[in-house]
């Protein structure tokens, strides 16, 4: 395994430095909120968040093949670990705490055996839909957790419907000054990033409130705030854990694993076609096990690569890691400087921040486009959201793996089919294939849009027979365009031969046009060439269309 360092910083010049340090600043500027917000959901002290965009930037810099990728805390992440983690320990607690370590410590282990057996294609087998989903579920699950927050309340219920009903039955605890603070701080940046959207609106509201807090005592109001901090850098250490709690974190880790591989991938392969720039998948793998090996080290989060995250340091004019390194050092200065004032952050303002977070994980036009488009996928992406809602993230992870495989292999057991016909100008042009349908009297081009294996074979012979048997005119020559024939099983190859017997019984003569080796080798490996002939499979639609035209020549002569 050739392991190549700082590819997504190098080569670096003049320029480019001045340009991704100016990116980096803002970037800080805008972002530290948002962590904070992401540290509020997974319900871990407020200084771990802190931790996430410090050592594991510049783990991935350091390991990482993308130049744009943001590797940090995220909110879907996040919501994973407070879904799964809070039923085993109180959250907060050092208990809690090492729980989180050991699942970034695991999720580091499992990416790593993922990058020595090379599987970055994993990412490919979790649907865009389905993804959509499950994102617009944690964003729905994480906004009802913001309520008590956002309200003053005291919530203690762990899912969303508990969490619905507590906050319902205590309406009556409303704290007024909270509520109030909750509409400034979203109005406020609803606001800014309308009016001014080049100022870091969410830093200025933070700042704001924690000055607000100090000269204005907001607990004397009994607006909650975060409380005292610990300063400096994180110290590094393994997490205590017994075995027992080590295996009940496991699967956490796997569905951290799940979405970081999804979204990361996604997010490195969109701003590299964007930018034309050279990805090695399996090296973000490698520098994604690295970050997530010293988060779980420095006592904090799983991170993940943030599409959100990324795509803001893109707008910023970030194009390299350097813009990550220099995020990472304006934290070292708030860690080592400035988590006394954090101390007055009202918990109301990570609430409404997390709450615009929340929504925007919501993909509406994404949703409604899908809508319009694929109603079946619609469904699939609601079903994956009401899930992740009323069952939890964990649930709505599998459900959505799950669901992402069902589609394609639904496809492949209801594909596309159809007969061809020849226009004038001498193109084909599908129809369905439905009984009656014939290319010409005596022919049938029958295309079948799959390959074919155990769960479609039926589908495949019983539509052939229907085909043979309803035609208007008795068939002669039936020519299957294998053009997406790709791949035939052992289960498969029993049908078709079953079918091609009776077939050459009635008297038809098969064909297969467009078979390509690799089809071709199936087919002689099962019998299928023996029985209809090498002669009767073609690589092109014409060849094997002219063989009919001239046999139909000689019968008339003859």
């Amino acid at each position: 395994m050739t392991i190549r360092f700082f590819s997504g910083l190098l080569p670096l010049s003049r320029q480019s430095i001045r340009r991704d340090t100016a990116a980096g600043l803002s970037l800080a500027a805008m972002d530290i909120p948002k962590v904070l917000g992401y540290t509020h959901i997974a319900a871990m002290p407020i200084v771990t968040g802190l931790y996430t965009i410090f050592l594991p930037l510049l783990a991935f810099a350091i390991f990482g093949s993308s130049r744009q990728l943001v590797v940090a805390a995220d909110s879907a992440t996040a919501a994973i670990l407070a879904s799964g983690i809070s039923p085993l320990a109180t959250p907060e607690s050092a208990k809690y705490v090492a729980l989180v370590g050991t699942v970034a410590l695991l999720s580091a282990g499992i990416l790593l055996l993922a990058r020595l057996f090379k599987l970055g294609f994993l990412a490919d087998f979790l649907s865009r839909t389905v993804l959509i989903g499950f994102l617009a579920g944690v964003g729905i699950q994480v906004a009802i957790a913001m309520l008590g927050d956002l309200l003053g309340i005291k919530v203690t219920a762990q899912d969303s419907i508990q969490q619905i009903i507590q906050v319902f039955h205590h309406l009556g605890q409303i704290n007024l000054p909270t509520v109030l603070v909750s509409l400034f701080v979203l109005i406020g940046i609803g606001w800014g990033r309308a009016r001014l959207p080049a100022l870091p609106v969410p830093l200025i509201v933070v700042l704001g409130s924690i000055g607000a807090s100090y000269f204005l005592n907001f607990t004397k109001y009994g607006i909650a705030t975060v409380g005292p901090i610990p300063g400096g850098l994180p110290t590094l250490g393994l997490p205590q854990v017994s075995i027992h709690e080590f295996m009940e974190v496991l699967p956490i880790a796997l569905s951290c694993v799940v979405i970081i591989i999804a979204q990361s991938a996604a997010s490195a392969r969109g701003f590299a076609v964007k930018h034309q720039d050279r990805l090695d998948e399996n090296a973000d793998i490698l520098g994604l096990s690295a970050a997530k090996a010293v988060a779980g080290l420095s006592g904090t989060f799983v991170v993940n690569g943030s599409p959100t995250q990324t795509a803001l340091a893109d707008a910023l004019g970030g194009r390299s890691q350097w813009t990550q390194l220099v995020f990472a050092a304006v934290v070292a200065v708030v860690l080592l400087f400035l988590t006394a004032p954090i101390a007055y952050l009202p918990n109301a303002v990570l609430g409404a921040i997390v709450l615009l977070v929340a929504v925007s994980m919501i993909d509406i036009p994404s949703l409604r486009s899908m809508r319009h488009e694929s109603t079946g996928e619609f469904l699939l992406a609601l079903v994956t959201a009401t899930t992740v809602v009323a069952a939890g993230v964990m649930e709505g992870i599998l459900l959505a793996a799950v669901l992402s495989l069902l589609r394609h292999v639904y496809h492949s057991y209801r594909p596309h089919t159809a007969i061809l016909l020849p226009d004038a100008a001498g193109h084909w042009l599908p129809i369905p294939a439905r009984p009656g349908a014939e290319t010409q009297p005596g022919l049938l081009v029958y295309r079948f849009g799959a390959d074919l294996f155990y769960a479609n074979d039926y589908h495949f012979t019983d539509e052939v027979r229907k085909l043979v048997d309803k035609a208007p005119h008795p068939v002669r020559w039936l020519i299957f365009d294998a053009s997406a024939i790709t791949d035939i099983d052992y289960s498969a190859a029993r049908s078709v031969l079953e079918l091609f017997a009776e077939l050459r019984q009635g008297g038809v003569q098969m064909m297969f046009a467009r078979v390509t080796p690799g089809l071709r080798g199936d087919m002689d490996r099962h019998g299928i060439t023996a029985v209809i002939g090498a002669e009767n499979l073609y690589l092109s639609m014409h060849d094997a269309l002219a063989q009919v035209d001239h046999e139909s020549s000689n019968e008339q002569v003859n």
